[in-house]
């Protein structure tokens, strides 16, 4: 039952643009009553995603109406959700001359896709509305993907692998029903977010910064492949808490501090860093799928703030690391102002700042497709 009204949920979050603009084509004026207003927009998203029960989700809806306002929005509920029907060939006709309705992306957001991937940018935006893949992370100390996937039939759970040790399921599931979930032998991470740890070639012995680590991914990854002295830092106390949890599961050390990593006085003992991860806040644009509320949420201006916020970071954690070492800068947007353009200003700011290849590219930017989220990586090596 959670699993069903989350993906309710979740689904109305994702398809929140052409619910409004469907509601705008059905009611007279728009609807002050925020309750009912969300109640219609769930009952219109399951409409669109589950036309062959139409009837039974519009007599459930109509019958919900009844505990809000004591009855008062029944008819009107009614009336909206049977023209949904009624109107349905009309209404995609003029969905479809709706960009935002259409894509289910506000406009600025669409128009901001269009212009860094004009050629990729639908299906940027198809596989941001899809329901996002669970891929399995397969801890190297115990074994591969291909092993894994055979422990995985044992139980009859359908997966394929992608590389060595990411394994993606055929269809979501509780951990609890993971085989050795518990003991560490697997953890659930995109695969676009397993290559931080794999771009950053940590190696043994080395002194690594974990920048902005919750809620751990990431950190037990790197300590998974290789025996290195880490700190992992966290602003929030709640969130440092997923990190100790994180750890303990794998059974691998760290030292894990609640800081601001911009703030050196507040955690930085003077010892330079050989590896530094800087997985830095930003829009969350490339994973929008799994936070679908965050298209609801960002407007325009936040991608300026959140490129302030990146820089001051960077420079601030620049001056840690240690002469000849390596930064990996890395973050879940698809927007190139907290990208390309971000880096590309940072290394005219510091002449010591090298660009270093990835894959024989100079960055990697991942877009969301069937197999992964959106994240971009750019590595930098300190010259002196």
């Amino acid at each position: 039952m959670r699993g069903a009204i989350q993906d309710l949920a979740y689904g109305t979050l994702r398809a929140g643009e052409r619910g409004d603009f469907v509601l705008s084509q059905l009611l007279r004026s728009p609807l002050a009553e925020a309750q009912m207003r969300c109640l219609l927009l769930a009952a219109l998203y399951r409409l669109d995603s589950r036309p062959e029960d139409s009837h039974t989700t519009v007599d459930q809806a109509v019958t919900a109406t009844a505990t809000l306002a004591h009855g008062k929005y029944r008819a009107l509920g009614n009336a909206v959700l049977r023209n949904a029907l009624r109107q349905r060939e009309s209404i995609q006709s003029q969905i479809n001359a709706d960009e935002p309705a259409l894509w289910q992306h506000p406009a600025w957001w669409i128009a901001a896709v269009k212009k860094a991937y004009p050629a990729q940018w639908q299906s940027i935006l198809t596989a941001a509305n899809s329901h996002p893949p669970m891929t399995l992370r397969v801890n190297r100390r115990h074994g591969d993907a291909a092993a894994y996937i055979a422990r995985l039939a044992e139980f009859g759970i359908g997966a394929r692998a992608l590389d060595d040790t990411a394994v993606l399921l055929e269809r979501p599931l509780n951990v609890d029903g993971l085989p050795g979930f518990a003991e560490g032998h697997t953890s659930v991470q995109d695969w676009g977010a397993q290559q931080a740890a794999r771009l950053l070639n940590a190696q043994a012995g080395m002194r690594v910064l974990d920048a902005c680590a919750a809620p751990g991914g990431k950190t037990a990854h790197i300590l998974e492949l290789a025996e290195v002295d880490l700190t992992a830092l966290e602003l929030d106390p709640k969130r440092a808490q997923r990190i100790h949890e994180n750890l303990q599961r794998i059974g691998r050390p760290a030292t894990v501090k609640t800081a601001d990593c911009a703030n050196l006085a507040a955690w930085w003992d003077g010892q330079p860093f050989e590896r530094i991860l800087a997985d830095v806040p930003c829009s969350a644009s490339g994973v929008a799928r799994r936070h679908p509320d965050i298209k609801w949420l960002r407007r325009k201006n936040d991608i300026g703030s959140f490129a302030t916020t990146q820089q001051r970071i960077l420079d601030a954690l620049w001056q840690t690391l240690a002469p000849g070492g390596t930064m990996l800068y890395c973050t879940c947007s698809i927007f190139p102002q907290e990208n390309g353009e971000q880096l590309a200003a940072f290394v005219e700011r510091h002449a010591d700042a090298q660009r270093m290849e990835i894959d024989g590219q100079p960055e990697l930017q991942l877009t969301p497709s069937p197999e992964q989220d959106g994240f971009y990586y750019a590595l930098l090596q300190k010259t002196r």
